[in-house]
């Protein structure tokens, strides 16, 4: 065998050598990548539970139940109104409490909140009291969330063109009034599977993930409230 040939054999057997070094590296790696990225989604995704769950919380202060509908959840964070407690001043200002006493024994007992908060209105800022007050919904609600976007509430992110398909998925939600030891009860729930959440992902290893969550009995995603056990409204990420 001359030595050029050796030289080739040698160049090409070095580079198979990378190229499986590579792969077993790749191997390791996978899984690791694999648990970053869905750790990376499923928080977006939490945080989006979240916000269903804090709306149809509001929605069911106004309506004394929940809704199974986004576009009414939709509508209400537009256009709707929610009955908040607001406080007036702070009970542990003594001199605050004495002057508001002094004001309600001057009335003879003849004044309510409302009264005080038209007093308050014309000036008189030492009060103490608390007050019901209607405010619209966007201005309660995520009002510090300049990212928060309520026409995206209903889509599963990373869903957009799962397994080929050009169709954004949605979240899948529902809500029924159902009988507890006796008392109808309002529930609802909200569910992102994990094979649209984690659309794009390494396939083999999102098989793997949600025929482990089948086998222990477990919904395979992310789902917040149930219509089938109540638990008060909490996710089952918590």
């Amino acid at each position: 065998m001359n030595k050029a040939l050796k030289a080739i054999l040698s160049i090409i057997l070095a580079l198979v050598c990378l190229f499986l070094v590579y792969k077993i590296y790749d191997g390791v790696m996978q899984p690791v990548r694999f648990e970053k990225d869905v750790n990376a989604r499923k928080k977006v995704a939490i945080q989006q539970l979240k916000d269903i769950r804090d709306l149809q919380v509001a929605y069911k202060s106004v309506n004394d139940r929940f809704t199974a509908s986004f576009d009414t959840l939709k509508q209400f964070y537009k256009t709707g109104q929610m009955v908040v407690l607001m406080q007036v001043g702070s009970k542990d200002d003594s001199v605050a409490v004495a002057h508001t006493n002094d004001v309600k024994k001057a009335a003879r007992g003849k004044i309510t909140d409302a009264d005080l908060y038209k007093l308050y209105q014309q000036g008189d800022k030492n009060l103490v009291f608390a007050i019901q007050n209607k405010i619209a919904v966007k201005d309660t609600l995520f009002n510090s969330r300049p990212d928060f976007n309520i026409d995206n509430i209903d889509k599963i992110p990373f869903a957009v063109g799962e397994y080929g398909s050009a169709e954004v998925t949605k979240v899948a939600m529902d809500a029924i009034v159902k009988k507890v030891s006796g008392v109808d009860v309002p529930l609802f729930e909200a569910k992102m599977p994990y094979k649209s959440l984690l659309n794009g992902l390494d396939h083999q290893l999102i098989v793997n993930m949600v025929a482990e969550r089948e086998d222990l009995g477990q919904y395979e995603g992310l789902q917040v409230g149930s219509i089938t056990a109540p638990n008060n409204n909490a996710g089952n990420w918590e």
